[in-house]
Protein backbone atom coordinates (compact mmCIF):
# COMPACT_ATOMS: atom_id res chain seq x y z
CA UNK A 1 0.00 0.00 0.00
CA UNK A 2 1.25 3.45 -1.06
CA UNK A 3 2.44 5.59 2.52
CA UNK A 4 3.46 9.03 3.07
CA UNK A 5 6.93 9.02 5.05
CA UNK A 6 9.28 11.19 6.03
CA UNK A 7 13.31 12.21 5.72
CA UNK A 8 15.93 14.01 6.65
CA UNK A 9 16.35 16.92 4.79
CA UNK A 10 19.58 18.96 5.29
CA UNK A 11 18.88 19.35 9.06
CA UNK A 12 15.01 19.34 8.20
CA UNK A 13 12.76 17.20 7.29
CA UNK A 14 10.57 16.30 4.56
CA UNK A 15 7.64 14.84 2.99
CA UNK A 16 6.92 11.93 0.27
CA UNK A 17 4.86 9.19 -1.21
CA UNK A 18 6.15 6.04 -0.91
CA UNK A 19 4.93 2.99 -3.19
CA UNK A 20 6.50 -0.55 -3.23
CA UNK A 21 6.04 -3.47 -5.39
CA UNK A 22 3.95 -6.33 -4.65
CA UNK A 23 6.93 -8.39 -3.19
CA UNK A 24 7.91 -5.73 -0.81
CA UNK A 25 11.06 -5.15 -2.55
CA UNK A 26 12.81 -3.56 -5.55
CA UNK A 27 15.40 -1.22 -6.50
CA UNK A 28 14.90 2.32 -5.06
CA UNK A 29 13.46 5.03 -7.30
CA UNK A 30 13.18 9.10 -6.94
CA UNK A 31 10.24 10.08 -9.06
CA UNK A 32 10.49 13.52 -9.59
CA UNK A 33 7.03 15.66 -10.37
CA UNK A 34 5.43 17.82 -12.69
CA UNK A 35 5.08 21.41 -11.66
CA UNK A 36 1.85 20.37 -10.55
CA UNK A 37 3.03 19.28 -7.60
CA UNK A 38 2.28 15.75 -5.86
CA UNK A 39 -0.55 15.15 -7.59
CA UNK A 40 -2.59 11.94 -8.79
CA UNK A 41 -0.63 12.05 -11.59
CA UNK A 42 2.56 11.43 -10.66
CA UNK A 43 1.24 8.86 -7.55
CA UNK A 44 0.09 7.38 -10.75
CA UNK A 45 3.06 7.10 -12.44
CA UNK A 46 5.10 6.14 -9.32
CA UNK A 47 2.34 3.41 -9.30
CA UNK A 48 3.12 2.08 -12.33
CA UNK A 49 6.91 1.79 -11.56
CA UNK A 50 5.98 -0.37 -8.30
CA UNK A 51 4.54 -2.77 -10.78
CA UNK A 52 7.20 -2.62 -12.80
CA UNK A 53 9.47 -4.31 -9.58
CA UNK A 54 10.63 -0.93 -7.93
CA UNK A 55 9.98 1.11 -4.96
CA UNK A 56 9.28 4.16 -5.99
CA UNK A 57 9.26 7.76 -4.30
CA UNK A 58 8.21 11.17 -5.05
CA UNK A 59 9.29 14.08 -2.71
CA UNK A 60 6.88 16.65 -1.98
CA UNK A 61 8.93 19.67 -3.50
CA UNK A 62 6.32 21.89 -3.12
CA UNK A 63 5.89 21.16 0.54
CA UNK A 64 1.73 20.73 0.52
CA UNK A 65 0.80 23.11 -2.14
CA UNK A 66 -1.07 21.62 -5.29
CA UNK A 67 -1.86 23.17 -8.40
CA UNK A 68 -5.14 22.25 -10.51
CA UNK A 69 -4.70 21.45 -14.13
CA UNK A 70 -6.86 24.18 -15.13
CA UNK A 71 -4.39 26.65 -12.59
CA UNK A 72 -1.59 26.71 -14.71
CA UNK A 73 -0.42 30.34 -13.66
CA UNK A 74 -0.45 28.63 -10.26
CA UNK A 75 1.61 26.28 -11.27
CA UNK A 76 4.15 28.24 -13.01
CA UNK A 77 4.32 30.07 -10.21
CA UNK A 78 5.30 26.94 -7.94
CA UNK A 79 7.54 26.06 -9.94
CA UNK A 80 9.41 29.12 -10.42
CA UNK A 81 9.34 30.22 -7.02
CA UNK A 82 10.74 26.80 -5.78
CA UNK A 83 13.73 27.49 -3.87
CA UNK A 84 16.24 25.36 -5.89
CA UNK A 85 18.55 24.87 -2.65
CA UNK A 86 15.43 23.23 -1.31
CA UNK A 87 14.76 21.11 -3.74
CA UNK A 88 18.37 19.96 -3.87
CA UNK A 89 18.23 19.10 -0.37
CA UNK A 90 14.81 17.41 -0.32
CA UNK A 91 15.49 15.07 -3.76
CA UNK A 92 19.06 14.68 -1.87
CA UNK A 93 16.98 13.63 0.91
CA UNK A 94 14.79 11.36 -0.58
CA UNK A 95 18.08 9.55 -2.49
CA UNK A 96 19.34 8.28 0.88
CA UNK A 97 15.92 7.30 2.19
CA UNK A 98 16.05 4.91 -0.71
CA UNK A 99 19.04 3.96 -0.28
CA UNK A 100 18.97 2.69 3.31
CA UNK A 101 15.39 1.48 3.15
CA UNK A 102 15.02 -2.03 3.66
CA UNK A 103 12.72 -2.92 1.21
CA UNK A 104 14.68 -0.93 -1.72
CA UNK A 105 17.36 -3.35 -2.78
CA UNK A 106 20.85 -2.52 -4.04
CA UNK A 107 23.22 0.53 -3.33
CA UNK A 108 22.33 2.48 -6.13
CA UNK A 109 18.98 4.54 -7.24
CA UNK A 110 17.69 5.44 -10.22
CA UNK A 111 15.75 8.82 -11.06
CA UNK A 112 12.43 9.58 -13.09
CA UNK A 113 11.39 13.04 -13.91
CA UNK A 114 8.51 14.69 -15.69
CA UNK A 115 8.35 18.28 -17.17
CA UNK A 116 9.89 20.06 -14.33
CA UNK A 117 10.92 16.71 -12.63
CA UNK A 118 12.77 15.97 -16.26
CA UNK A 119 15.05 18.73 -15.69
CA UNK A 120 15.51 18.28 -11.97
CA UNK A 121 16.14 14.42 -12.36
CA UNK A 122 19.08 15.16 -14.09
CA UNK A 123 20.51 17.86 -11.64
CA UNK A 124 20.40 15.38 -8.74
CA UNK A 125 21.84 13.20 -10.98
CA UNK A 126 25.15 14.88 -11.22
CA UNK A 127 24.71 16.35 -8.05
CA UNK A 128 24.71 12.84 -6.39
CA UNK A 129 26.65 10.51 -8.69
CA UNK A 130 27.69 8.79 -6.07
CA UNK A 131 24.15 6.83 -5.64
CA UNK A 132 22.16 7.83 -9.04
CA UNK A 133 23.45 5.27 -11.34
CA UNK A 134 20.30 5.23 -14.31
CA UNK A 135 18.28 8.58 -15.05
CA UNK A 136 15.15 8.51 -17.60
CA UNK A 137 14.47 12.35 -17.76
CA UNK A 138 10.97 12.89 -20.27
CA UNK A 139 10.24 16.05 -21.82
CA UNK A 140 12.74 18.09 -19.43
CA UNK A 141 16.24 18.99 -18.88
CA UNK A 142 18.72 21.94 -17.45
CA UNK A 143 19.18 24.98 -19.47
CA UNK A 144 21.47 28.13 -19.53
CA UNK A 145 22.01 28.65 -15.89
CA UNK A 146 20.16 25.85 -14.36
CA UNK A 147 22.75 23.74 -15.66
CA UNK A 148 24.66 22.10 -12.78
CA UNK A 149 28.38 20.85 -12.86
CA UNK A 150 28.46 18.00 -15.01
CA UNK A 151 31.23 15.95 -14.25
CA UNK A 152 29.78 14.69 -11.48
CA UNK A 153 27.29 12.75 -13.19
CA UNK A 154 27.98 8.77 -13.69
CA UNK A 155 23.98 7.84 -14.35
CA UNK A 156 23.65 6.42 -17.60
CA UNK A 157 20.70 8.47 -19.27
CA UNK A 158 17.69 7.57 -21.41
CA UNK A 159 15.74 11.01 -21.83
CA UNK A 160 12.61 10.89 -23.56
CA UNK A 161 11.62 14.70 -25.38
CA UNK A 162 8.84 16.14 -27.41
CA UNK A 163 9.20 17.76 -30.54
CA UNK A 164 6.61 20.00 -30.08
CA UNK A 165 7.73 21.88 -27.20
CA UNK A 166 8.16 25.40 -26.02
CA UNK A 167 9.10 24.74 -22.50
CA UNK A 168 12.06 22.32 -23.83
CA UNK A 169 12.70 23.12 -27.34
CA UNK A 170 14.51 19.36 -29.03
CA UNK A 171 17.50 21.80 -30.65
CA UNK A 172 18.58 22.18 -27.06
CA UNK A 173 18.02 18.87 -25.99
CA UNK A 174 20.00 17.78 -28.97
CA UNK A 175 22.57 20.13 -28.14
CA UNK A 176 22.75 19.11 -24.34
CA UNK A 177 23.05 15.53 -25.67
CA UNK A 178 25.95 16.37 -27.89
CA UNK A 179 27.74 18.61 -24.72
CA UNK A 180 27.46 15.61 -22.31
CA UNK A 181 28.28 13.23 -24.83
CA UNK A 182 31.45 15.33 -26.11
CA UNK A 183 32.41 15.09 -21.50
CA UNK A 184 32.37 11.17 -21.11
CA UNK A 185 28.94 11.08 -20.42
CA UNK A 186 26.38 7.99 -21.53
CA UNK A 187 23.80 10.36 -22.54
CA UNK A 188 20.71 9.40 -25.18
CA UNK A 189 17.59 11.52 -25.60
CA UNK A 190 15.30 10.40 -27.81
CA UNK A 191 12.70 13.03 -29.88
CA UNK A 192 9.50 11.81 -30.69
CA UNK A 193 8.22 13.14 -33.98
CA UNK A 194 4.49 14.66 -33.91
CA UNK A 195 4.53 14.35 -29.88
CA UNK A 196 3.51 17.53 -27.72
CA UNK A 197 4.90 18.77 -24.19
CA UNK A 198 3.75 16.17 -21.89
CA UNK A 199 2.52 13.08 -24.09
CA UNK A 200 2.94 10.92 -21.26
CA UNK A 201 0.58 12.65 -18.64
CA UNK A 202 -2.26 10.50 -18.04
CA UNK A 203 -4.16 13.33 -16.82
CA UNK A 204 -3.92 14.85 -20.64
CA UNK A 205 -3.96 18.32 -19.09
CA UNK A 206 -2.23 19.91 -22.40
CA UNK A 207 -4.18 17.51 -24.93
CA UNK A 208 -1.11 16.26 -25.62
CA UNK A 209 -0.96 12.65 -24.44
CA UNK A 210 -0.36 10.17 -26.93
CA UNK A 211 -1.23 6.79 -25.43
CA UNK A 212 -0.07 4.37 -27.99
CA UNK A 213 3.62 6.07 -27.66
CA UNK A 214 3.39 5.99 -23.89
CA UNK A 215 2.49 1.85 -24.18
CA UNK A 216 5.25 1.55 -26.22
CA UNK A 217 7.90 3.78 -24.35
CA UNK A 218 7.00 2.53 -20.73
CA UNK A 219 8.35 -1.55 -20.99
CA UNK A 220 11.99 0.00 -22.34
CA UNK A 221 12.27 2.35 -19.59
CA UNK A 222 10.84 -0.49 -17.20
CA UNK A 223 14.07 -2.74 -19.07
CA UNK A 224 16.46 -0.13 -18.76
CA UNK A 225 15.86 0.73 -15.04
CA UNK A 226 16.20 -2.76 -14.25
CA UNK A 227 18.93 -3.02 -16.26
CA UNK A 228 21.64 -0.54 -14.25
CA UNK A 229 19.83 -1.20 -11.49
CA UNK A 230 19.22 -4.80 -11.34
Amino acid sequence: MPETVEFKSNGGTASGYLVRPESGHGPGILVVQEWWGLNPGIKEMAGRLAAGGFTALVPDLFHGEIAAHDEMDKAASLMTTLPPDRAARDMSGAVDFLVHDEGATGEKVGVVGFCMGGMLSLIIAANRGDVVAAAVPFYGFPQGDSEPDWSGLTAVVRGHMAENDDFFPPAAAQALETKLRDLGKDVTFTVYPGTGHAFMGPADAFGTLDNDLAAEIWPGVIEFLHNQLG
